[in-house]
This record gives C-alpha cells, sequence and structure tokens, in this order.
C-alpha cells in the first residue's frame, strides 16, 4: 500500500507543479493582453513588446485572469478532502 501512496503524492506534487506553471504561462498572457508586455521575454530575452491585434489580446487577457484564477486554486490541492461522503445505511423495509 505504501506505493500507492508514494505513486499518489508524485501525482498530486506532479499536478501542482503542472497547476503552477500553466498558472504562470496564463499570467504572461495576461501581461501580454493587457499591457503588450511579455515576462518572459523580458526575463530570458527577447523583444518584451509584442505586436498583437486587439483581439488576441483580449483573448491573452482572459486566459491571464484564468491563470490567477488557477493559481489561488493550488492551495485547495494542498489541502485535505475537505468532506467525505455520508455513510449509506442499508434499507430495511
Amino acid at each position: 500500500m505504501a506505493s500507492h501512496e508514494s505513486h499518489a503524492k508524485g501525482s498530486s506534487v506532479l499536478l501542482k507543479l503542472a497547476t503552477l506553471l500553466a498558472s504562470i504561462g496564463a499570467l504572461n498572457w495576461g501581461l501580454i493582453g493587457l499591457f503588450n508586455w511579455n515576462l518572459v521575454d523580458a526575463i530570458f530575452g527577447g523583444g518584451a513588446q509584442e505586436m498583437t491585434s486587439v483581439p488576441s489580446r483580449i483573448v491573452y487577457a482572459i486566459v491571464g485572469l484564468a491563470g490567477l484564477v488557477a493559481l489561488f486554486g493550488i492551495p485547495r490541492l494542498a489541502a485535505p478532502e475537505a468532506h467525505h461522503p455520508a455513510p449509506t445505511v442499508p434499507y430495511r423495509g
């Protein structure tokens, strides 16, 4: 059973990491959409200003907002299950 628990922990860590990376990417898209500024390019080199159309910037902004929502959901992934299903009582009719 220990291997099942370690596999579940590994999956949980992977899920948290993937959510964090997706959130960072979405936030970068949000910065492009809202401020026409690319954080990743600014940090790692490249042009920090993007040449994007208005519809593209709207999509980037929406994805950025979704990234913020996902980022705030990460603590829930770490929290234990808040509720457990109620035990079923056999019917005696």
